[in-house]
């Protein structure tokens, strides 16, 4: 018999051996790849449980109550922003100008998202369809609205809402990536003489305008104690 017919008989069984002994090695390693997928799954699980629970989380918002300032009519996106839970559950105070989520006074089920207006203490001057001209926020409250006052829900039909309520402050936005950064309070655009003021120069005066409209609204604590303290000296 020549060689090479030899060497092929000999080697098929070899060859064979080998394949299956490949193959059943591959299917091994899948296998355990399939097994251990859900137990990495579950070792880090509760980390991410906890870091959303109590430090960060990230939320889509939905809706047009907070526009211009979340969700503007210039971009086709939803906003997909960062909010900061350690600062609420550590008891870090939160002030005039913060956008909370909270838990919706109306219906528990639903989160909302809205600005802080005034805080315990300020005296506000509400909005329709709210039936008293001024409301005194107490102890323990806040005054939240919406940025769109014709398309929100919000302390003028509510009322002033516990602390209790509330679940995160938002910090980030993270999409579009036209507008990714972090929240910033409104202040006036500066130009200089002669620069062409485009529409991101109006958005941002308009946007200063809508909170010195907002700010003139409230009387702050102090305020209200020195105004009192200067009526008991005139009389």
């Amino acid at each position: 018999m020549p060689l090479f017919p030899k060497f092929l008989q000999f080697s098929r069984p070899i060859t064979a051996r080998w394949v299956r002994g490949a193959a059943n090695e591959g299917n091994f390693r899948r296998a355990r790849s399939l097994i251990s997928r859900p137990w990495r799954l579950i070792y880090w699980l509760p980390l991410g449980l906890g870091f959303t629970q109590y430090f960060y989380t990230v939320k889509t918002i939905r809706g047009r109550s907070m526009q211009p300032t979340l969700n503007p009519d210039t971009s086709g996106w939803d906003d997909i922003v960062v909010f900061d839970r350690y600062a609420i559950h550590s008891g870090e105070p939160v002030g005039k100008g913060d956008i909370v989520a909270l838990r919706d006074p109306i219906d528990s089920r639903k989160m909302i998202v809205k600005r802080i207006i005034a805080v315990a203490g300020d005296v506000i001057k509400t909005l329709p369809p709210y039936p008293d001209a001024e409301v005194a926020v107490p102890e323990g409250h806040i005054w939240v609205e919406g940025d769109e006052p014709f398309r929100t829900l919000d302390s003028n039909k509510f009322g002033p809402v516990p602390l209790a309520l509330l679940d995160s402050k938002l910090t980030y936005i993270i999409w579009p990536l036209d507008r990714i950064g972090p929240l910033r309070p409104p202040v006036p655009p500066v130009s200089k003489r002669g620069d062409p003021r485009d529409s991101r120069w109006y958005s941002d005066i308009a946007a200063f305008e809508r909170e010195q409209r907002r700010q003139s609204r409230v009387t702050t604590r102090s305020t209200t104690l020195s105004q009192q303290n200067t009526e008991n000296l005139v009389t």
